[in-house]
């Protein structure tokens, strides 16, 4: 009988799923693996939030697999060894996997490569899995990647996509393969309390759903912070739980502005893909140095934990970090206030805010937070990298009524209309009655440190 290995790894569904198809279609049984690499942990990249969802992930991918007649071997370690071990039980000629694009999963497949020739196996890599467009398919003439977005986008919308598949009826999977019992939610503590649920079918009844009610509107709704309007699929585009090639697919055929606008979303994704695939180091290094000298933590260390905390004493961007905590969410407009408040307003190291979105983002994703990060610090990849976002501003344009604010920051709650902005100019006595902070910088004395560091004086 004719064996083969699927690795799972962020692409955990049964549709449209390539290498699970390939597996199917040149073997005779499949053994579908997923490993708990000891490596993601020891560098600390499943934090509680996402090991949770991460559990709901598996426990549904194994399910869908039940359905079909197999079943899902979860095992812990180094990955590459469990791999080549699953690999010799199974008599598997050849095991496939989705590619990936961080310098880390680049390292782990060359690795994987050279143990399995050396058992006399073959690895096959299936690209266009993770991404609808991958790395390095368009590029300028000019260079190994496109350093703005809009040329690329140009390019990306013009290349061609693979056709989405079917999930697969059947899936045999050998019976002496074992592995051992799955992670589950139950057993992770530390987890934010509104935290959603993860899995496939999770995944596709949102979809299911934001298509008949939200789609449509996105591109007129999609920064209203009350409305909450986004499809809130980004952690199951992390996770693999849904396809991208699939959702630009139907995205297109639905057709019309809100779904352009959705698709040029997915495109966001895949550009900030192709940047750290060029350039590796950005997950940790500046993209573009613009020569800061942000402020040492041991000084701004006040400031920081007041935006962590939620207690900066600007409404706006404390109902975003108060989000965050409960949720392991936050809406786009959100992230990039917060993040210009914390590297611009503050003048803090954009790493120090990378690592705590990391660390409670259920969608947290290397391409896209640190890059996301450095854009909004002006060290990546926008062309205007001394804008900043002022967050009142951005708090009376995103959240007019307040309803945002006063969802998130209780404590201003009977503060009616835009006044909300600005607790700070409120009367008197009604100040004096809100347990709530005064700001930690006045902006104009932010925008003035941040314009003296980056050289350029009012």
């Amino acid at each position: 009988m004719r064996v083969s290995v699927v690795l799972f790894t962020s692409d955990l569904r049964v549709h449209d799923h390539p290498p699970l198809r390939a597996a199917l279609a040149g073997a005779d049984a499949v053994v579908p693996l997923f490993v708990r690499d000891r490596a993601v942990t020891a560098a600390g990249f499943d934090p509680p939030n996402r090991a949770a969802f991460l559990a709901d992930c598996l426990a549904d991918l194994d399910a869908a697999l039940r359905e079909r007649g197999g079943r899902l071997v979860v095992r812990g370690g180094d990955l590459v060894e469990e791999v080549c071990r699953a690999a010799a039980e199974a008599d598997a000629a050849e095991v496939h996997l989705s590619a990936a694009h961080s310098r880390f999963a680049v390292r782990r497949e060359e690795r994987l490569r050279t143990a399995l020739e050396a058992d006399g196996r073959r690895l096959t890599v299936h690209d266009a899995v993770t991404v609808a467009v991958p790395p390095g398919e368009v590029t300028p003439a000019s260079s190994d990647h496109f350093a703005v977005f809009t040329p690329y986008h140009r390019r990306w919308a013009k290349a061609p996509l693979r056709a989405a598949a079917d999930a697969p009826r059947r899936v045999p999977v050998p019976d002496h393969v074992r592995g051992e019992r799955p992670p589950r939610r139950a057993d992770i503590g530390g987890l934010s309390p509104a935290l959603p649920p993860g899995g496939e079918r999770e995944a596709r009844r949102r979809v299911t759903a934001y298509w008949r009610s939200g789609l449509d509107d996105y591109e007129r709704t999609h920064d209203d912070l009350a409305g909450d309007a986004t499809s809130r699929l980004s952690a199951h585009l992390h996770f693999g739980t849904l396809s991208p090639v699939e959702l630009v697919h139907r995205a297109r055929r639905r057709g019309g502005a809100g779904a352009d606008a959705f698709v040029r979303q997915l495109a966001w994704r895949d550009f900030h893909r192709q940047v750290l695939a060029a350039r590796p180091a950005a997950a940790h290094a500046d993209y573009r140095t613009r020569h800061d000298h942000w402020r040492p933590e041991r000084v701004a260390r006040a400031d920081i934990e007041a935006w962590r905390e939620g207690r900066t004493g600007y409404p706006v961007v404390d109902a975003a970090m108060r989000q965050l905590r409960h949720e392991g969410w936050m809406h786009n407009r959100a992230r990039l206030l917060t993040a210009s408040f914390l590297t611009k307003t503050l003048y803090v190291d954009w790493r120090v805010g990378a690592a705590h979105f990391l660390h409670w983002l259920v969608d947290g994703d290397i391409s896209n937070n640190q890059l996301n990060w450095q854009w909004t610090a002006g060290t990546g990849t926008d062309s205007r990298p001394n804008r900043v976002l002022n967050p009142v501003t951005q708090g009376r344009r995103y959240d007019p009524d307040g309803a945002y604010v006063r969802r998130w920051v209780p404590e201003l709650a009977d503060v009616d209309g835009r006044r909300v902005h600005e607790p700070w100019k409120l009367p008197g006595p009604e100040r004096a009655a809100l347990d709530y902070p005064d700001p930690v910088v006045e902006l104009a004395e932010g925008l003035e440190r941040f314009r003296r560091a980056r050289g350029r004086p009012r």
